[in-house]
C-alpha cells in the first residue's frame, strides 16, 4: 500500500472481479451453470435491507493474490569496522546489500471463465531492486493456482494475470462507471490485512476526483466504503453487481481507512485490460509541457474563471507543444473541445487522445485568448518522463526519479542514484543549459556519500579525474578503482549555488 499523508496510493492489495463477456446476468457468473438458472439479486431502492444476496453472487469471483519476492536490503553496519575486531562478528562491515525473501498480499478479480484475473500493477511488482519470483491466486474456497503475468501497465497501475483450472471459473464483468452518481451505494470485496473475503459497503463520494498528483490517470471514483492495505486491485461493485472501479488508493494520515478511498474507474480500466489481454501496445498522447493548476490568485490576477484551466510552467523543446507555439506562461482552457478543470486535467485529456490526432488548444496568453492547433505525439516511457520532470526539491521518497540506469553500479558501490543532465534538468537546477555531468536523484542514507553531505540535486562532474558525462562514465571509473583495490573514489561535485569541490567517497 503506497502511503503518504495525503493520497495513499492504495497499494491496497485487494481483489476485484469482472467479466468481459456480454449477454450474461450481472454479478459473478458461474460459467458451467445454465444461464436460465441464474438470478440477478439487486437490493431494493433506497437503503438496502441487506447486501448478503448480492455478496453471495459476487464473492466467488474475487480472489487473493500473493507474490514471493527477492529484495535487496542494506546490511547492518558493523560497529567494529576499521578495528582489529572487525572480523570477529561476521558481516565484514562493508554494508553490502543482502538479498532477502519477502511476500506481498493483494486482491484481484476474475473476468472470464477461462481464468483471466485483473489486479493493480503494484500488487504484482516488486519494490525497489526486488524481483518477483512467483505469483499465486487463491480462490475463496482456498484453492490455489499459480498465475502467469499476461501484461501490466505502470501508468494506469493495472495488470492482468492468467490462471488455468480444470473447470470453468466464476467471473464478473465491468459496468459503466460513467453512470455512477454521488450517493450511489457500492460494496468492496478484497483482502485487507490478509483477511480474505472481506466485504465493506459505502457510497460514491465523488465520481471524478483528482488527487493533485498531475499524472495522466489522476481521476478516480471516491468512496467511503472501508478500504485498507490488502484491498489493492480489488473490485468496487455497484448495486447491479458490476465492477465500476478497482480499489487503488486511500487518503490517510494513519495508514488505515478514514473513509476516503479511491478506485480506478471502469471506463479507464476496461479498455486497458482488453489491450493487455490481446497484447496490443498502449499508446498515449503527449504534448510535452509541465503544468500546474490555476489557483484562485492566478485566476484573479488574469481575470479568469476559477477552477478552470492550467498554467504552463515549461515547454519541452522539439515536442508537439513547442511545435504548436505553446509557451511557458500560457493558461490552457480547453483541449480538443474539452474544458480543462480539476476533474478533467490537461494530462488526462491528452493521454487519452490518440497520437497523431490534430487538436485545437484554447488558451490565454498575456490576457489575450487564442486557439492553436497541436498534433498529439506519443507519450515517452516513464523513465524519460521522470528525467524531464526531475524536481531537485522533491523528497527522497518521491516517485519521480527514473530507475537506475546502466548496470546500477553507482547505487551498489556509492549509494547514489544518478541521471544524465538534460537541458530541462539543468534549467531546474539553475545551471547553464550546456552543463554536462550527472545529477543525483536519490541518496542511500546508510551510505558514506550521505554521511559526506551528498543530496538530491547535486551534480557529479568527474570521478577520479575522469569526466562523468554519462552513467557509463561513472561506472567505468568505479570499476577501475575496484580493479586497483582502492577503497574510495574521488568525486568532483557541485551543490546548487556553490563552487565545485573534490570529495572522496568510500566504495561499498
Amino acid at each position: 500500500m503506497r502511503y503518504a499523508y495525503g493520497v495513499t496510493s492504495a497499494l491496497l492489495l485487494g481483489g476485484a472481479a469482472l467479466s468481459l463477456a456480454t449477454g450474461l446476468p450481472a454479478g459473478a457468473q458461474v460459467a458451467q451453470n445454465d444461464a436460465s438458472q441464474m438470478q440477478t439479486v439487486v437490493p431494493r431502492g433506497g437503503a438496502p435491507a441487506s447486501f448478503a444476496d448480492l455478496t453471495q453472487q459476487l464473492q466467488p469471483a474475487v480472489v487473493n493474490i500473493s507474490t514471493r519476492q527477492k529484495i535487496q536490503v542494506a546490511a547492518g553496519g558493523n560497529p567494529f569496522a576499521g578495528t582489529p575486531f572487525e572480523g570477529l562478528f561476521g558481516g565484514g562491515g562493508n554494508g553490502a546489500p543482502q538479498t532477502r525473501e519477502a511476500q506481498s498480499l493483494g486482491s484481484g478479480f476474475i473476468i472470464s471463465s477461462d481464468g483471466y484475473v485483473v489486479t493493480n500493477n503494484h500488487v504484482i511488482t516488486a519494490e525497489g531492486k526486488g524481483q518477483v519470483e512467483s505469483i499465486t491466486v487463491t480462490m475463496p474456497d482456498g484453492t490455489e493456482y499459480p498465475a502467469k503475468l499476461v501484461g501490466k501497465d505502470a501508468p494506469s497501475d493495472l495488470a492482468v494475470l492468467k490462471i488455468s483450472a480444470t473447470k470453468p471459473l466464476p467471473f464478473v464483468k465491468f459496468g459503466d462507471s460513467r453512470s455512477a452518481r454521488v450517493g450511489d451505494w457500492v460494496i468492496a470485496i478484497g483482502n485487507p490485512f490478509g483477511l480474505g473475503g472481506t466485504v465493506t459497503s459505502g457510497i460514491v463520494s465523488a465520481v471524478t476526483r483528482s488527487t493533485g498528483t498531475g499524472t495522466a490517470y489522476d481521476r478516480y471514483i471516491q468512496t467511503d466504503a472501508s478500504i485498507n492495505r490488502g484491498n489493492s486491485g480489488g473490485p468496487m461493485f455497484d448495486m447491479k453487481g458490476q465492477v465500476i472501479g478497482i480499489n487503488n488508493a486511500i487518503f490517510s494520515p494513519t495508514g488505515g481507512s478514514v473513509g476516503i478511498g479511491f478506485a480506478i474507474p471502469a471506463e479507464t480500466a476496461a479498455p486497458i485490460v482488453d489491450k493487455l489481454i490481446k497484447g496490443v501496445s498502449i499508446d498515449r498522447g503527449y504534448l510535452g509541457v509541465q503544468i500546474q493548476p490555476v489557483t484562485e490568485d492566478v485566476a484573479d490576477s488574469l481575470g479568469l474563471t476559477h477552477n478552470r484551466g492550467e498554467l504552463v510552467q515549461s515547454v519541452q523543446p522539439g515536442q508537439p507543444a513547442a511545435a504548436a507555439g505553446i509557451q511557458a506562461g500560457d493558461v490552457v482552457l480547453r483541449v480538443d473541445g474539452k474544458d480543462v478543470s480539476p476533474d478533467q486535467t490537461l494530462s488526462y485529456i491528452v493521454a487519452n487522445t490518440a497520437p497523431g490526432k490534430r487538436i485545437p488548444v484554447d488558451l490565454v496568453r498575456q490576457g489575450k485568448r487564442m486557439t492553436l492547433t497541436a498534433t498529439v505525439g506519443k507519450r515517452p516511457s516513464e523513465d524519460v518522463i521522470a528525467q524531464q520532470s526531475f524536481n531537485p526539491n522533491a523528497p527522497q521518497d518521491d516517485d519521480s526519479p527514473a530507475q537506475a540506469q546502466g548496470e546500477g553500479l553507482a547505487e551498489k558501490a556509492l549509494g547514489l542514484s544518478v541521471l544524465p543532465i538534460t537541458a530541462q534538468i539543468a534549467g531546474q537546477l539553475g545551471v547553464p543549459a550546456n552543463t554536462r555531468g550527472l545529477v543525483v536523484a536519490q541518496v542511500d542514507q546508510s551510505s558514506d556519500a550521505a554521511a559526506r553531505g551528498f543530496s538530491r540535486g547535486d551534480i557529479i562532474l568527474s570521478a577520479n579525474y575522469r569526466d562523468t558525462f554519462t552513467v557509463a562514465d561513472l561506472e567505468t571509473a568505479i570499476k577501475a578503482a575496484k580493479a586497483e583495490n582502492r577503497s574510495a573514489i574521488l568525486l568532483r561535485f557541485q551543490k546548487r549555488g556553490q563552487q565545485a569541490i573534490y570529495l572522496p567517497v568510500r566504495l561499498r
